[in-house]
């Protein structure tokens, strides 16, 4: 079932300018297949979708590029640099502000970074929490990112 989830999400990613999770639940939902956001949030970190500008000039879900492992995480790298826009912290937690559509872009260029010190991040479209083991590691890794942009 997940396996045939997955490929109708690959399906109509291919073939429709997807910009948002809802969208794609009710493309989903159109060809009989269901499915919580819980469920598709999973799908699209599984698959390694990302956000890329469409020639409409509107971002859309799309595979990531089967590039080496080193130009990608650079790529990565590059678009946490260039999307953030602002990082804050309440406690443990940190709070960061990108560009709309592409919160899930810097989210994933951190989880691929070995930071020992990151629990775990969840992201929205322009606003990713990210946890930390403790409120010291927060507040350096918050002024790490501040030197980025």
């Amino acid at each position: 079932m997940k396996s045939a989830r997955q490929n109708v999400i690959l399906e109509i990613i291919a073939s429709n300018d997807i910009e948002t999770q809802n969208q794609l639940m009710q493309a989903l939902s159109a060809r009989g297949v269901s499915s919580t956001q819980a469920t598709l949030s999973r799908d699209i970190k599984e698959l390694r979708l990302v956000k890329e500008l469409s020639p409409s000039g509107r971002y859309r879900y799309a595979p990531a590029s089967h590039d080496e492992t080193g130009e990608h995480s650079e790529r990565l790298r590059k678009i946490f640099k260039e999307s953030v826009v602002s990082c804050d912290t309440a406690m443990n937690i940190i709070v960061i502000k990108t560009l709309p559509g592409l919160a899930m872009a810097a989210s994933s260029a951190l989880d691929g970074m070995d930071i020992p010190a990151l629990v775990g991040s969840v992201a929205g479209d322009d606003t990713a929490f990210l946890a930390m083991r403790d409120v010291r590691s927060a507040e350096s890794f918050c002024e790490e990112i501040k030197k980025l942009f």
